[in-house]
């Protein structure tokens, strides 16, 4: 076994995966949430341009970051460089108990949904066992079938997880780009847009609160910009690649998101969109164009961006975990690589198995709720740290340096929605620390055993 891993990645490969991994299953369900708290169709198309800002802002802060410390590992080392040990390993442990396994649970749960449409035999309601409390369903099954061919594709070897991505993201973006073109082609209609632009709204203080909640589900259809970083260790000319990769696949995503809320704003009436069933306004969109069909196609095009995120994030997660058992802060196994296949096959099979373990709890979404707000956290830290990084290493801040209005910008808006949260929403507060400061006595334990 060798403990290095190859750079092989190129910058398609590295924006593939930002892309990829951004886009899953959120741009086309949470618009409908967000409309129903801001009621209005131009709050809904603000929201998603602050979100995109905020997304750049983060993106472009990152940037520094990565490309001065090209280690696999992404924030886990940027927070352990920075700050200390301790912190580090709290973003670790939340994000191998929730953060990643959880989204990437909840994605796949997404895909075996979806496959259910075109083949109802998948569903929550086609129990294959039932065992006291204990109920598997064929979408479960399903789901932990995907996340377990995912794994094991990517423990092949990087080429055969980045083909995968390449593939997928390229399909994804190209569906939602044709779902555009198709939209303006044959349902956009100008008159439904002003109408829904021009609906009566109250400016106050109340009002910008209400916002700074709603925006979280816009924030979240695209948080995991930050997933490349976790193998800088594998891409090539990481100095300049990595920030490229995250400036070109944020802007990317970002317009699609962007475009795609206009064209449901051009097509439906907002109480449409309000009231989409299961949420999935895409489906109801396309579904006003071309009847039923619409609702197989997005059924599809959901599928494809699924499990295009989901392989982004298995591949990229690992890494993290196999960082911190080479640095003794995790389970030392997950610290070996494969001679032949070059990747981290433990930290693969134990992401693998926890992920199957949340989606048998079936809570995962619950837990997913929880740490929005914890990880929303970590990411001011992180931002933060750009300019405690500046002063701590002076010497070390010479390939790419951004502009203090970002960061700035990023610390000011997320620290608002935080405060924001923690008023309005408790529920995602207090759980979602305690998930993470459950981690300090695991950590003390760490340490006194490697001690």
């Amino acid at each position: 076994m060798s403990q290095d891993l190859k750079r092989t990645l190129s910058l398609p490969d590295a924006i593939s995966i930002v892309a990829g991994s951004m886009i899953g299953c959120g741009i086309f369900i949470v618009s409908a949430d967000i409309a129903r708290q801001v009621n209005s169709g131009l709050l809904l198309i603000i929201i998603w341009i602050l979100a995109g800002f905020i997304t750049l802002c983060g993106g472009l802060s990152l940037c520094e970051l990565a490309s001065n410390i090209t280690d696999e590992g992404g924030q886990y080392v940027y927070l352990k460089k920075i700050f200390n040990e301790k912190i580090a390993f709290l973003y670790g442990w939340t994000l191998f108990l929730v953060i990643q396994t959880g989204t990437i649970a909840a994605v796949c749960v997404a895909f075996a949904k979806f496959f259910g449409i075109l083949v109802p035999f998948v569903s929550t309601e086609n129990l294959v066992l039932h065992v006291g409390f204990l109920k598997l369903s064929t979408q479960q099954v399903f789901a932990i079938f995907t996340v377990i061919f995912l794994s094991y594709l990517n423990s092949r070897g990087i080429k055969y997880g980045v083909i995968t991505q390449n593939i997928f993201t390229i399909t994804k973006v190209l569906s939602i780009a044709g779902l555009i073109g198709v939209a303006l082609l044959f349902g956009f209609n100008a008159n439904t847009l002003h109408m829904n632009f021009h609906m009566p709204i109250q400016f106050n203080f109340q009002l910008i609160n209400t916002m700074a909640v709603a925006i979280v589900g816009a924030l979240f259809a695209s948080i995991t910009w930050n997933n490349i970083t976790f193998i800088a260790g594998e891409v090539k000319h990481p100095q300049k690649n990595i920030p490229k990769a995250m400036i070109f696949g944020v802007a990317l995503v970002v317009s699609l998101y962007l475009l795609m809320n206009l064209i449901y704003l051009g097509v439906l009436p907002f109480e449409a969109i309000q009231n989409a069933p299961q949420d999935i306004v895409a489906a109801r969109t396309i579904g006003e164009i071309f009847g039923n069909i619409g609702r197989d196609v997005i059924a599809v095009i959901i599928m494809i961006s699924a499990f295009g995120c989901a392989n982004g994030m298995i591949l990229t997660g690992s890494r993290v975990y196999y960082k911190m058992a080479k640095d003794r802060a995790f389970f030392r196994p997950l610290a070996l690589i494969n001679r032949k296949t070059r990747v981290p096959v433990n930290s693969l099979w134990a992401q693998c198995i926890w992920i199957c373990i949340l989606i048998l709890w079936g809570n995962y979404s619950e837990l997913l709720d929880f740490v929005i707000y914890a990880s929303l956290i970590f990411y001011i830290l992180v931002t933060a740290g750009v300019f405690v990084y500046r002063k701590k290493f002076p010497n070390e801040n010479k390939k790419f340096r951004i502009n203090n209005f970002f960061p700035i910008t990023f610390l000011i808006i997320a620290s608002y929605i935080v405060i924001c949260l923690s008023i309005y929403k408790p529920l995602y507060t207090i759980p979602g620390l305690l998930i993470t400061i459950a981690g300090i006595p695991v950590f003390k334990i760490w340490k006194n055993n490697n001690k």
